[in-house]
């Protein structure tokens, strides 16, 4: 019970600070047309900028929601080690760890699942130990 209580902290606060601290300024930027973004990747800044807002705001959604949240994790940390290790490739640790923060939450949900309290663990039945 104490791991699924946790694992909710988690998911609300990692996935609810990602969404509308991160990615609902991207989703802004792209519903006024505004597609100048970073290509770290070079596919383009406007395809960048779009799955960034994917990545940080509706698969942070999800993970707050506990809907798939080992699939819809692993964006997010792909999208958190690019940020970390190519745009801020030249910069101190300091502009990383943020980053990398983000980068090991999303991790362990990826790992965890959502944990019983989730829409991914309801219906589920836990054995007592």
């Amino acid at each position: 019970m104490s791991q699924d209580i946790g694992l909710l902290l988690l998911r609300l606060s990692a996935g609810g600070m990602m969404a509308f601290g991160h990615g609902l300024g991207k989703v802004s930027k792209i519903l006024t047309g505004s597609f100048e973004f970073a290509d770290p990747l070079g596919i383009g800044p406007a395809i960048s900028l779009v799955l960034a807002a994917l990545a940080e705001f509706v698969c942070s959604v999800l993970v707050v929601l506990g809907v798939k949240t080992r699939l819809v994790a692993a964006p997010v940390v792909f999208t958190m080690l690019v940020a970390a290790f190519v745009v801020h490739a030249g910069d101190p640790w300091a502009k990383k760890e943020m980053a990398l923060l983000y980068a090991l939450a999303f991790g362990v949900l990826l790992c965890t699942g959502a944990g019983r309290f989730g829409f991914d663990g309801m219906g589920r039945k836990r054995k007592r130990t």
